[in-house]
């Protein structure tokens, strides 16, 4: 999972001081490894400035003025089937046809400053809210907004006139 300032990161942090690709976590073996990736103002853990370092539950991660913690699952994770890999596609206007499979943790939608919405990929589903932007944005025709909300295969949402419909295959 990446963190930095540009669009294609899984985390966003829109900031000067932040770098376009700042740091990176790394999951794997029951473990989560944050890496600095070259980033001008340094990733700090605890206080202390890191180029790589083993993050343990309610680590505090800091990227400039950001402050991030770190919450390990402390549970056992039952063993379920992965989720099947959703997708998004334009459904009207100039972009219609297009899909968007949906492989990332975190998949923005929008345009930052006026309309972002955010759809997470967790082990249960997916699901979407809105994270900035005042204009309407509908789920199955109802307003949504920064309470996530579970998406169902078939759902139709609409963000400014542009429709989409959510579509989630059989795992």
């Amino acid at each position: 999972m990446t963190i930095g300032r540009h669009a294609h990161n899984d985390i966003v942090i829109e900031d000067r001081a932040v770098s376009g690709e700042h740091a990176a976590i790394t999951i794997g073996a029951g473990n989560a490894v944050l890496e600095d990736l070259g980033s001008t103002n340094g990733t700090f853990v605890n206080g202390q400035r890191i180029t790589r370092h083993q993050l343990v539950n309610l680590d505090r991660l800091t990227l400039a003025t950001f402050r991030i913690e770190y919450l390990a699952d402390t549970q056992p994770a039952a063993r379920a089937a992965p989720l099947a890999v959703g997708r998004i596609e334009v459904i009207n206007g100039a972009n219609a046809g297009h899909k968007m499979q949906l492989t990332k943790p975190l998949t923005t939608l929008g345009i930052p400053g006026k309309l972002v919405l955010v759809i997470s990929r967790n082990a249960d589903g997916y699901y979407v809210a809105r994270v900035e932007g005042d204009a309407p944005v509908l789920l199955n025709g109802q307003s949504i907004d920064a309470a996530p909300g579970l998406l169902s295969d078939g759902d139709q949402l609409e963000l400014s006139g542009t429709q989409l419909r959510f579509s989630l295959p059989a795992a």
